[in-house]
C-alpha cells in the first residue's frame, strides 16, 4: 500500500480545492439555511469527471481507481460535507449499481449520462419500516408479461426528487428469502414512479433526501440488473464500496473540523497568549490528529485492497465504523475548541459538527458495521 500520495491524487485534491473556492463556499451557507440541493454543482462536477470517477474510459468516466475516489470525497467535504455526500452517493450506489452489476446494453445506456453528470443517479434500498432489516422489504414487484409493476416505497433516498434515473431493489418472492429481491433501474417520468415527503434534516441540509413512492409503476423486463432475485445479494456488494465513501465522507469532515479548530486557536487569544498554548487546548489538538490520521489509514487501506479485486467486506466496515466515529468526536471537540462561537453559524464548527452524525448512520449504522466485523472474525 501506496503511502504517499500520487501525482493523480495531488492533482485531483487541487482540483477539488479551486473548484470548492469558486463554485461550492460563496453559496454553501444559503444551500444549507435553506436545504436547496444545487444540481448545476453537480452537473459542473460531472465535466471534471468527479460523477464517473470510477467509469471506464470507454463509458465516458475518469477510469480511476477507490485511491484517488476516497481523495476526491475527502476532499470535497472538507469544503461541504452535503456535496461529498451527494457526489458519494451517486457514484458509488447508484452508478456503482450499474457499473458492477448491469448488462453491458444498459452500462452502454446510462453509464456515460451518469458520468458525465448530466443524469444525476439515485438508490432505492431502504423503507419506513425495515432500515436495517432490509431483508424484510415489503415493496413488491409483481411480474405482468414484458414488465413488473412495482408497488411500495422507500425513504431516506438521496436524491429522490432530483435524481434522473434510479436504482430500485423490490421484492419478487417471499419475505423473508434473500433470493427473492431484484434489482431494477427505472427513469425519472416513468408512469407510477413519484417523489414523496423531503426530509428536514439536522445536517447534510444540501444533499437531497427525500421517499420514493411507487403505485403501480411499470417496469420493462429488460430493466431487470443481472438475474431476478440476484438484488439483495447486488446490494451488499454494492455497500461493500458504499462503506467506503461513507468513511471518505467522514474523513473529509473530520479533517475539515479539525483545520479549523487549529487555525482558530492560534487566532484566538486569552490571558495574553493563543489558547493553542494551553495543554487543554493542544491535547485535544493531539487526540484529534491522532484519530484522523488512525481513520485515514484504515480508509486508504480497504480502498488499496478495493482497487486489487480483494474483498474488502471487513476493511470496509471497519475504516466506515472507525472513521464515522472519529469525525463525530473530532466535530464534537472543534466546537469546544471554538467555546460560544461553536455554537454559531459564523464560524465553521456548529456545521461540521451537524454534518457528522449521518456518517454512523448512512449505509449501515455502527452498530450493523460491528456485526459485519464479529461475523467476519468469528467465522
Amino acid at each position: 500500500m501506496e503511502l504517499v500520495a500520487t501525482e493523480n491524487q495531488t492533482m485531483i485534491a487541487q482540483m477539488v480545492r479551486d473548484f470548492g473556492a469558486a463554485h461550492i463556499k460563496p453559496r454553501m451557507r444559503e444551500w444549507d439555511d435553506t436545504q436547496e440541493f444545487p444540481a448545476e454543482v453537480f452537473h459542473k462536477l460531472g465535466e471534471l469527471g468527479l460523477m464517473g470517477v470510477l467509469v471506464p474510459a470507454e463509458y465516458g468516466g475518469a477510469g480511476f481507481g477507490y485511491v484517488e475516489y476516497v481523495t476526491a470525497i475527502a476532499e470535497l467535504s472538507k469544503i461541504d460535507p452535503s456535496i461529498g455526500l451527494s457526489m458519494a452517493a451517486h457514484n458509488s450506489l447508484c452508478t456503482g449499481h450499474i457499473l458492477q452489476h448491469a448488462s453491458e446494453e444498459q452500462k452502454a445506456k446510462y453509464l456515460p449520462k451518469l458520468a458525465s453528470g448530466e443524469w444525476i443517479g439515485a438508490w432505492g434500498l431502504t423503507e419506513p419500516n425495515t432500515g436495517s432489516d432490509a431483508g424484510n422489504m415489503r415493496t413488491t414487484a409483481v411480474l405482468d408479461g414484458d414488465h413488473y409493476v412495482l408497488n411500495g416505497a422507500k425513504n431516506f433516498i438521496t436524491h429522490g426528487k432530483s435524481g434522473n434515473v434510479a436504482v430500485v431493489i423490490a421484492r419478487t418472492g417471499e419475505v423473508g428469502d434473500s433470493r427473492a429481491m431484484t434489482a431494477f433501474i427505472i427513469e425519472r417520468g416513468t408512469p407510477g414512479f413519484a417523489a414523496g415527503r423531503k426530509e428536514d434534516k439536522l445536517g447534510m441540509r444540501a444533499s437531497e433526501t427525500t421517499e420514493l413512492i411507487f403505485t403501480d409503476c411499470r417496469v420493462p423486463k429488460e430493466n431487470v440488473i443481472g438475474q431476478v432475485g440476484d438484488g439483495f445479494v447486488q446490494a451488499l456488494k454494492v455497500l461493500d464500496g458504499g462503506r467506503i465513501s461513507i468513511a471518505a465522507l467522514s474523513l473529509g469532515i473530520a479533517q475539515g473540523a479539525f483545520e479549523a479548530a487549529l487555525q482558530y486557536s492560534k487566532e484566538r487569544h486569552q490571558f495574553n497568549q493563543p489558547i493553542s498554548n494551553f495543554q487543554g487546548i493542544s491535547f485535544k489538538l493531539a487526540d484529534m490528529a491522532t484519530e484522523i490520521e488512525a481513520a485515514s489509514l484504515l480508509t486508504y487501506r480497504a480502498a488499496d485492497m478495493k482497487d486489487q479485486g480483494l474483498n474488502v467486506n471487513r476493511e470496509s466496515a471497519m475504516a466506515k465504523l472507525y472513521a464515522s466515529e472519529v469525525c463525530v468526536r473530532v466535530a464534537n471537540e472543534g466546537v469546544q475548541i471554538f467555546g460560544g462561537y461553536g455554537y454559531t453559524k459564523d464560524y465553521p464548527a456548529e456545521k461540521f459538527y451537524r454534518d457528522s452524525k449521518l456518517c454512523t448512520i448512512g449505509e449501515g449504522t455502527s452498530e450493523i458495521q460491528k456485526l459485519v466485523i464479529a461475523r467476519t472474525i468469528l467465522k
